[in-house]
């Protein structure tokens, strides 16, 4: 990750439509992530050419990555907020308990709709101990967007709904399901 984090924070502020200085506000965040219990990652690289032996790794597409959520973290605490004041503080405990936080997953937007999504939230679930894992992504009107199909798809049911984090004016979805990870069909 530290190897290729500038490439990753690129894909990201595409993929979110941000603007460039975003990533370089990102990239100390991402780092200090990377150091968390149970922190995990995955990639999907493009194919290296044969000519080109400068470029063996080949060139990321996607990214996705997460670690065990815990009541100390800004996120956690931010969802039990909300769950609090949706549902009571017993159920946010009981919803906040044992989860992995799937933190980002980024798809590159010229290789979006490949099917490298489903493929990078597989390889990086795969063998998770956490018993469910929760996301928030950005609401869009009628949840149509490449995201939304990815996550539905695979199970992830609602959790929290047009919930807003402190500092960001979007309403967020949080979501979760339990684990491990087993295809479904929407």
């Amino acid at each position: 990750m530290r190897d290729r984090l500038h490439e990753a924070l690129s894909i990201y502020v595409r993929a979110m439509g941000y603007p460039a200085s975003v990533a370089r506000r990102r990239a100390p965040m991402w780092a200090e992530h990377a150091l968390r219990p149970g922190w995990r990652a995955a990639a999907v690289l493009a194919p290296a050419a044969e000519e080109d032996h400068a470029a063996l790794r080949g060139t990321l597409l996607g990214i996705a990555y997460g670690y065990t959520g815990a009541s100390h973290q800004w996120w956690y605490e931010q969802v039990h907020r909300g769950l609090s004041r949706a549902r009571g503080s017993t159920a946010a405990e009981q919803v906040l308990e044992d989860y992995f936080e799937l933190t980002e997953l980024h798809i590159h937007p010229s290789a979006q709709g490949q099917g490298l999504g489903d493929a990078l939230l597989g390889q990086l679930l795969g063998g998770c101990p956490a018993s469910r894992v929760l996301l928030s992504t950005p609401e869009v009107v009628g949840e149509a967007n490449r995201a939304w199909r990815l996550y539905r798809r695979r199970g992830f049911e609602d959790v929290l709904r047009d919930f807003r984090f402190d500092g960001d004016p979007r309403a967020f979805a949080v979501l979760g399901r339990a684990l491990p990870l087993t295809m479904t069909t929407a």
